[in-house]
């Protein structure tokens, strides 16, 4: 069968997800045209779009709008090399039944995988050990340390980075605690957690891993009043989004020296200079790594290949978005 795909994102952006193996898989499916331009213009991308069966897009890529989507009638299935398809997707697209996938699956294994190795590292005081060892520090620093054992871990947000990092506590004896207002309690029981309210989970934890979408409703979720239910000694891991986080409230309680935070986002990216994040001794501050940074960008042009194949198999796609889904993305 003869079919048209259409690589959409700029070259910086094909250099970072997809391989040559990856084209050649490709090439082995049907025609192919790569975007020719390191610039996303209106113009190139109506001539590389023309006459698709199928596109690829990804970070950098232009809504696909009418003006688009009219020099392709016959697409049928857009496949989103990156995360949230909210930056490509419009009514129009839906309009003209035509399917959707993203790579937020490969993209949160990433995340869940930062997640736990935060959460390890944090409960085991490896940050604070490592400094005390500089100065001939041994057994008398070890008492800080914790195990991933009868231990209660709350995930708050049980999108594709929250039920991968569920998944991943599977293999330790602890107890997890869920906050989503989306899934219910016999779904929750399902991923092996307890559902809760947010602030039952805040108040029992002893780490707290935040796996929420950015949007209007979790703006500032993480304020003072659920952070000061707290325990002492207690873990915050925000691989997320920097908005669900009131900021100046964290940097508050983190000011009284009881709780530690692991935070990889911020808002704004990157945060100012004198951000106190950068310098609080209990806070561990990473330049947001925890999703596909160099080669894991690599699981995000395989998964989409991948979905490509299972469309023309007229199998389920594993990452397919539904209109309806688009109000509680990020």
């Amino acid at each position: 069968m003869y079919i048209k795909i259409a690589v959409l994102p700029p070259l910086k952006t094909q250099r970072r997800v997809f391989t040559q193996s990856h084209i050649a898989q490709l090439t082995a499916i049907g025609e192919v045209t790569l975007y020719p331009d390191e610039v996303v213009t209106l113009e190139s991308t109506k001539k590389n779009i023309q006459n698709a069966d199928v596109a690829i897009t990804g970070w950098g890529c232009l809504p696909l709008n009418r003006e688009l989507l009219d020099q392709a009638p016959n697409l049928r299935a857009v496949f989103h090399s990156a995360g949230s398809v909210k930056p490509v997707v419009t009514d129009e697209l839906w309009e003209r039944g035509i399917r959707v996938s993203s790579a937020n699956d490969p993209l949160g294994r990433g995340v869940a995988e930062t997640a736990l190795g935060l959460t390890i590292t944090s409960l085991k005081d490896m940050w604070h050990l490592s400094r005390k060892m500089e100065s001939s520090g041994w057994s008398e620093t070890r008492v800080d340390v914790r195990e991933l054992y009868g231990i209660n871990i709350g995930v708050i947000g049980a999108g594709k980075a929250g039920q991968y990092y569920i998944k991943l506590l599977q293999n330790f004896e602890v107890n997890v605690l869920l906050y989503d207002p989306f899934v219910t309690a016999e779904k929750a029981k399902e991923l092996g957690t307890t559902k809760v309210e947010l602030e039952d989970l805040m108040a029992r934890s002893d780490v707290v891993s935040i796996h929420a979408p950015s949007l209007p409703s979790t703006n500032n979720m993480i304020n003072a009043a659920n952070l000061s239910l707290m325990k002492d000694d207690a873990i915050l891991i925000n691989t997320a989004r920097g908005s669900v986080i009131d900021e100046p409230a964290l940097i508050a309680e983190l000011q009284k020296g009881r709780l530690f935070a692991c935070i990889d986002v911020t808002n704004p990216e990157p945060p100012p200079a004198d951000h106190p994040f950068r310098s609080l001794p209990n806070c561990i501050l990473l330049p947001h790594i925890a999703g596909a940074v160099n080669n894991g960008a690599f699981r995000l042009g395989q998964f989409s290949i991948d979905e490509l194949k299972r469309f023309l198999a007229g199998e389920a796609m594993e990452g397919e978005v539904r209109q309806e889904q688009m109000a509680s993305l990020a």
